[in-house]
């Protein structure tokens, strides 16, 4: 139920011309509600407003749009609202620069800082209405460049006689997110290295399909501080690439995590010793990184080599699909990583036989500090998952449980069910289609969508309100057990 205000709020900014009208006279400190009213109803004129005269030095959309509002959106922003922020910043700019600066008046926008840092995600599919990460880079690019010629055109129109009249036009940070695959390169790079009143800094950095050179042009271009996360994903970047890019990463010394999935790393082949020596270098060097992505990688018996000597330990560690041996675990488990692991993923390893037990040990070592565990498609059946249960049961933290693609039944399911009530802070548990609910015989690859397609929807739907029925008498209805990835996909190192 929204309050008296934010109701009186979003009925002004439902009449544009009497918002305009009204915030010369409203007290500052009603543009949050606001700001937030407008972003709900989707009025791009009222915000072009409130960003026009923001009478703070930060618009963070992060702080914003949080708590319930964040839940009325659907967790994912406006790219009309999105847009018209940044369009409004950048004609205040430009209108800035036309006009002397005021230094009276309540409603003169004071705005330094623009945040629009956690807002996007990287999801594709999620339907036009919605800004996607790689959107938004776009529309900020675009922005940082039209406002610089606009700046250069300013001052060559006010040059005299060779002279340039001293001009201070206000300047602006948006900290950002940023997205890039080869369709957007080249906004993007024009961006950074053109300077202008719009400056554009990256919090976390994602490159998808890039060549090693492009890569690396913009890692350059970067501003070294504040970026905390990098995740080159899906480049073919092989251990030669790696070792190109990774020294150009020493440069950020707030970098906390790398991901670097499907990189086309092969310790198989004959050629890979050296750079394998020089992917463990180039890591040694990033003193601050506590998450690391290797996955799809093979490095089998590789691990000790990779991580041995990284100078402190990792919380965060994901080696989906890297056909680990017991040689592997067997460090992993001694290792100064273990003990300091909040997050681990290991789907995709087959534990139905000879790792079981190097697991078990793992998850020993790991269970006072895990908080979120992925083994998904890792061929645990019922026997399996039984014997795992106890050490499980100690991760007395853990917070997601991520078992997709398993073949348990609806009996395993239910053990499990039972077992992990003990695990009071467990909230969310990510649980594959049981093996006697399907129509027919289970795919091989237990994909979400492979799966969906051969479900008996029915005995599904009934097995999940039992397992509903069981939290509840447990007490632990508040725990959202499901067979959706979407959730699951939303879970991030730096939420935990």
């Amino acid at each position: 139920m929204h309050s008296l205000l934010f109701l009186c709020a979003r009925r002004l900014v439902g009449h544009h011309p009497a918002t305009r009208q009204a915030l010369a006279v409203v007290p500052t400190k009603l543009y949050v509600v606001l700001f937030q009213a407008a972003f709900l109803e989707e009025r791009t004129l009222a915000l072009q407003d409130l960003v026009e005269t923001w009478p703070y030095p930060v618009l963070s959309f992060h702080h914003l749009l949080e708590g319930d509002l964040h839940h009325l959106l659907g967790g994912k922003p406006s790219k009309l609202c999105v847009q018209a922020v940044i369009l409004a910043l950048g004609r205040w700019l430009r209108g800035a620069l036309e006009e002397p600066r005021r230094d009276t008046g309540e409603n003169r926008c004071r705005l330094k800082v623009l945040d629009v840092t956690g807002l996007q995600d990287d999801d594709t599919k999620g339907g036009s209405e919605w800004m996607s990460l790689w959107s938004c880079t776009v529309a900020l690019a675009k922005a940082c460049l039209e406002v610089s010629k606009h700046h250069q055109e300013h001052l060559k129109s006010h040059s005299t006689a060779g002279r340039v009249v001293a001009l201070q036009p206000p300047r602006v940070e948006v900290r950002a997110d940023l997205f890039v695959n080869s369709t957007s390169f080249n906004v993007l790079r024009g961006a950074l290295q053109t300077p202008g009143p719009l400056l554009l800094k990256c919090r976390d950095f994602h490159a998808e399909g890039l060549p090693v050179a492009s890569i690396v042009a913009l890692l350059d271009l970067l501003e070294p501080h504040g970026v905390r996360r990098v995740d080159l994903r899906f480049n073919n970047l092989g251990l030669t690439g790696l070792c190109a890019v990774l020294p150009h990463l020493a440069r950020f010394p707030d970098l906390s995590s790398l991901k670097l999935p499907y990189s086309n790393v092969n310790v198989r082949r004959v050629t890979t010793e050296d750079g394998l020596q020089c992917l463990a270098t180039q890591l040694e060097r990033l003193a601050s990184l506590k998450e690391l992505n290797l996955g799809s990688s093979r490095l089998s018996g590789k691990l000790r080599q990779l991580l041995g000597n990284l100078r402190s330990p990792l919380e965060s560690l994901e080696l989906a699909a890297c056909f680990l041996l017991p040689s592997d675990f067997s460090f992993l488990s001694r290792s100064i990583h273990a003990p300091a692991l909040k997050k681990l993923d290991l789907s995709g390893h087959d534990f139905s036989h000879n790792l079981l037990q190097h697991l078990q040990h793992l998850l020993e070592v790991t269970s006072a500090s895990l908080l979120h565990l992925d083994l998904m498609e890792c061929q645990l059946t019922d026997a399996s998952l039984e014997s795992l249960l106890p050490v499980l049961c100690r991760c007395s933290h853990l917070r997601c449980l991520g078992l997709f693609g398993n073949p348990i039944t609806t009996s395993g399911l239910k053990t499990l069910v039972q077992k992990t009530v003990v695990l009071l802070d467990l909230t969310l548990v990510v649980y594959p289609y049981p093996s006697d609910c399907y129509t027919l015989e289970p795919p091989r690859q237990l994909s979400p969508v492979a799966s969906e397609e051969v479900v008996d929807k029915e005995r599904l739907a009934a097995l999940s309100a039992e397992v509903g029925r069981m939290l509840g008498s447990s007490g632990r209805s508040h725990t959202v057990w499901t067979t959706s990835l979407c959730q699951h996909n939303a879970l991030d190192y730096f939420a935990l």
